[in-house]
């Protein structure tokens, strides 16, 4: 005899053997339930005051048997989804609802989130020989307020619906409102975020979650904003805009959510237990792409610790094996949890990076130390990512530093000799680029980098004057700057991208900066710019003079 699932304690012999005949039962393919399995399941749930259920099959074999408390019934798990896509699961759920309640928001979302065929309520009527059913069947087609469908209250008798053609029906919209898009090698994703403001910045900030989703090799299936009076603190979006996300999933078969916000492990956890979706945040996506792209063991050290210090509030438990002892000699009694010894372990090993890292900022000092008394002064390549600062520096240099057009595609500090007009020599040095509210356990981690900058006799900033951010980019470094007390260094702006900025704009940003206008891609500018380098290093002092 097959198991009856969920909450049995307390059943009588007699009850739990009744429930498990409901196994030998069939349902015809073409209805949602048989009088005789509606009546029965009616009976037997006003004798055990609980909620009960079926999963029905669409060849009409009952495979679950579910028994809830008087509110609701838990749906066990089923395993992984039918193949292909565009598929429903191939099972409905009908369980009682013995005090007569409609369909509510826990029926709606074992429906999306389960992909199931349909979700009949079942209700006694008066003389308990004809139930009333209420039921919904999910609906997928674009513009369509609810992604559900509702049907009854409806006496048994009269409940007319012809199942096979309507989940056929279904599948067929499906594939329809399925958009194509090309799968990314670490999946399909739908970007949410949320604003209080009345201003752009919420939907700016998905179109720059866009280029880090892509840049991270995940395919952007959609994007959802929404303004609120004030954020969700438990979902940052709230539930009716989680339902539509989970539907949207369903219809572009994305399985990844990535939030334009930093989320703590409780939103994390609440967002992932509703959605039964992989959730990303901000963060954790910055951190994803500086672990493709660190090439050096300087980099890659500095990933890792930032990855680390993320991780290390978020160890908790998934399930029920982190909470049991570590047995053997000296494991009795109270002992240490798994869930601790991870979390132990993650300390360790972040303390014997810090520990690395440390002893490679000494070096780097002593280097830094041995180009100052050689009298080359340093000029740091500073500004947003994806500004072209690895192309300047490629185009100044003769070198050939990777150079692509996505964000961060370079991430290790790269560094060039170059000689100017006058004869004088420096060190030109192309660092990692910056972003908007710039994770803290990164700006901790690439300390080492960074220190390069507060060394540089002058900074050059590049701007991407052809991005329509391009002053909350000037904003944002200029405050990064600040923040590392690097206000004080000679500043040069290259205002870059000539040839694809509107030359309005360009002008604009030449006066709001004093900077040069320039393309890093076509050399246009770049003698201004090595001019204005000179002249601002000729007016400083080092410990030799230039070479003449």
């Amino acid at each position: 005899m097959k198991t009856v699932h969920g909450n049995t304690v307390g059943l009588k012999p007699r009850q739990r053997r009744d429930l498990e005949h409901l196994y030998k039962r069939r349902i015809d393919q073409n209805a949602v339930v048989v009088p005789l399995v509606a009546n029965r399941m009616i009976a037997l749930s006003l004798e055990t005051d609980r909620q009960v259920g079926i999963l029905v099959d669409r060849t009409g074999r009952i495979t679950h048997v579910i028994v809830g408390d008087a509110s609701r019934v838990w749906i066990p798990d089923l395993g992984r989804e039918r193949a292909g896509h565009s598929r429903l699961r191939g099972l409905r759920l009908v369980h009682t609802h013995p005090g007569g309640e409609l369909l509510d928001l826990d029926d709606i979302l074992d429906l999306t989130r389960l992909r199931l065929d349909l979700v009949a309520a079942l209700m006694p009527d008066a003389t308990r020989t004809n139930p009333h059913v209420n039921a919904i069947y999910p609906v997928y087609a674009p513009g369509t307020p609810d992604p559900y469908e509702k049907l009854g209250p409806t006496p048994l008798s009269a409940f007319n619906l012809d199942f096979q053609d309507m989940v056929a029906a279904l599948e067929e919209e499906l594939r329809r409102a399925r958009t194509d898009l090309p799968a990314g090698k670490d999946g399909r994703a739908i970007l949410v975020g949320a604003s209080t403001s009345r201003s752009s910045l919420g939907v700016a900030g998905l179109e720059e979650l866009d280029s880090l989703s892509r840049s991270a090799g995940v395919s952007v299936s959609c994007r959802i904003h929404q303004r609120r009076s004030r954020l969700d603190p438990n979902t940052i979006v709230g539930k009716g805009k989680l339902l539509e996300i989970i539907t949207r999933s369903i219809t572009d078969d994305a399985d990844v959510l990535i939030f334009d916000h930093d989320l703590t492990p409780k939103q994390a956890r609440a967002i992932s237990a509703f959605t039964d979706m992989r959730v990303i945040d901000r963060t954790q996506l910055i951190l994803d792409i500086f672990a493709q792209r660190a090439r050096t063991n300087d980099g890659q050290l500095q990933v890792e610790l930032a990855q680390l210090k993320y991780m290390m509030p978020r160890l908790v438990e998934r399930d029920d094996a982190l909470s049991r002892l570590t047995g053997g000699i000296g494991g009795r009694g109270p002992g240490e949890t798994k869930l601790e010894i991870g979390r132990r372990r993650v300390r360790e090993r972040v303390a014997r990076l810090e520990d690395r890292i440390d002893k490679l900022a000494r070096q780097r000092r002593q280097r830094r130390k041995r180009r100052q008394l050689s009298g080359v002064p340093l000029a740091a390549l500073v500004g947003y990512t994806n500004a072209g600062k690895s192309t300047l520096l490629n185009t100044l240099t003769g070198s050939d530093v990777p150079a692509e057009n996505r964000l961060f595609a370079t991430l290790d500090s790269t560094t060039r000799r170059l000689r100017l007009a006058s004869g004088r020599t420096l060190v030109l040095a192309d660092t990692v680029g910056f972003i908007r509210r710039l994770p803290a356990t990164l700006m901790s981690a690439f300390r080492v980098t960074l220190e390069e900058i507060s060394d540089a006799a002058v900074i050059i900033h590049l701007l991407d004057a052809s991005n329509p951010e391009a002053d909350m980019h000037l904003a944002a470094v200029e405050g990064i700057l600040g923040d590392m007390g690097l206000g004080s260094i000679p500043r040069i702006v290259g205002v870059n991208k000539t040839d694809r900025a509107d030359p309005d704009v360009l002008d604009r940003l030449v006066a709001l900066t004093g900077g040069v206008a320039l393309s890093s891609r076509t050399r246009e500018g770049a003698a201004p710019l090595l001019e204005r380098l000179d002249d601002v290093l000729g007016r400083l002092v080092f410990t030799s003079p230039p070479v003449s």
